[in-house]
């Protein structure tokens, strides 16, 4: 079963962890709000609590960005399917019956999406809230799934670190709509009539499903062996003076932060790449171990089990959203065509670095934020 190995297995921040979590959340939050105030516009338009961002007029679709996009992600992630695709499958062989608690999960699962995909009139008065009820539905069934395949899963095997998740997902996925308030990429419909604080409540409780979804997701995808004999050992990325590569890493990615709001047709993409650029050149300039750091093995199981869970939670968030009455819409500049659901199809590619983004960040229940000295 893969796990980030590269964190120690603890509870407890070492030496000088409230610093490195303060410098963290000080850089993500402040870079893009001191480049929109630098560049003179209104910094308190971007504090507006809850963050609600009006579509802006975007760039029209370019065969030109579309195509060139399509050829970078197609040259990096290529490598990786390929070298999955090559890699014989060995025998999958399970640990047990699916678990009784896994069939109620089903169930349910079932029934919200139905309820969610149908306007029944009795249904009506809470039509809006089947996001968090499904997604619940979700992670007990691929946790029942890991149960089966595996004997344990993260849920029966750690129950307090699986819900401490959950709180942690929120605050992770609030950073996010507080970035999109600088490129203004997706909104809410159909939740015009709640007030601030009804938004942030339910807003909150949908929003700390998204971790225990992905890092669930991971977790079964990992008791695969294929996924294993084909990325435990590849090739090793080897950095000669790492703190050198950090410092210019994390230097490069607080100047695209600030012009976040700036460049925003240009820099989009970049609300899906700079967070884990900035957490992993911080751990790494303090000395602490990252979840990038079995690269060095030639170690990739954990890049591309998170990378592809996420990939797989995206598709299935797109898929719940498209038929949902409170749901999201997007406003990509120059590549927004070939939508599968509400999704452009290049977006897809931005879960492919969140799903790394979720592996650091979950890092922080095994070990708070990889924060331990080595």
């Amino acid at each position: 079963m893969i796990q980030v190995k590269s964190i120690p297995d603890k509870t407890t921040p070492g030496p000088g962890a409230p610093t490195l979590v303060g410098i963290t959340a000080l850089t993500l939050l402040g870079a893009p709000l001191a480049g929109v105030w630098l560049a003179g516009q209104p910094a308190a338009d971007y504090l507006e609590l809850p963050p609600r961002p009006a579509f802006l007029k975007v760039a029209a679709f370019s065969w030109t960005v579309f195509w060139l996009m399509a050829a970078f992600i197609a040259a990096t992630v290529s490598p990786f399917v390929w070298r999955f695709m090559k890699t014989p499958a060995p025998r999958v062989e399970r640990h047990g019956a699916f678990p009784v608690w896994g069939w109620a999960a089903l169930a349910w699962l079932v029934a919200c999406w139905t309820l969610a995909w149908t306007r029944l009139s009795w249904f009506e008065p809470v039509q809006q809230h089947t996001f968090t009820p499904l997604w619940l539905g979700y992670i007990a069934c691929v946790n029942a799934l890991t149960m089966q395949r595996a004997g344990t899963c993260l849920l029966v095997r750690a129950p307090a670190r699986f819900a401490a998740l959950f709180p942690l997902s929120a605050l992770f996925w609030w950073f996010f709509e507080y970035l999109n308030r600088f490129v203004a990429n997706w909104r809410y419909t159909g939740i015009e009539e709640f007030d601030a604080l009804e938004y942030t409540f339910l807003a909150t409780l949908a929003f700390s499903t998204v971790l225990p979804a992905v890092v669930s997701t991971a977790e079964w995808l990992g008791t695969y062996p294929r996924l294993d004999t084909a990325f435990a050992r590849w090739y090793p990325v080897s950095i000669p003076r790492p703190k050198l590569a950090a410092a210019v890493v994390l230097i490069l990615t607080i100047l695209s932060l600030a012009v976040l709001g700036i460049f925003r047709e240009f820099v989009f993409p970049l609300v899906w790449i700079s967070p884990v650029l900035v957490i992993v050149s911080l751990q790494a300039l303090g000395g602490r171990s990252t979840v990038l750091e079995p690269l060095a093995r030639g170690d990739w199981r954990g890049v591309a089990c998170f990378s592809a869970a996420a990939l797989v939670c995206g598709f299935l968030w797109e898929m719940w959203n498209w038929g949902s009455l409170a749901r999201w819409e997007y406003s990509v500049p120059y590549v927004d065509r070939f939508r599968l659901f509400e999704m452009p199809l290049l977006g897809y590619a931005g879960y492919l670095p969140f799903g790394i983004e979720c592996a650091a960040i979950a890092a922080l229940v095994r070990n708070p934020a990889g924060l331990e000295p080595r």
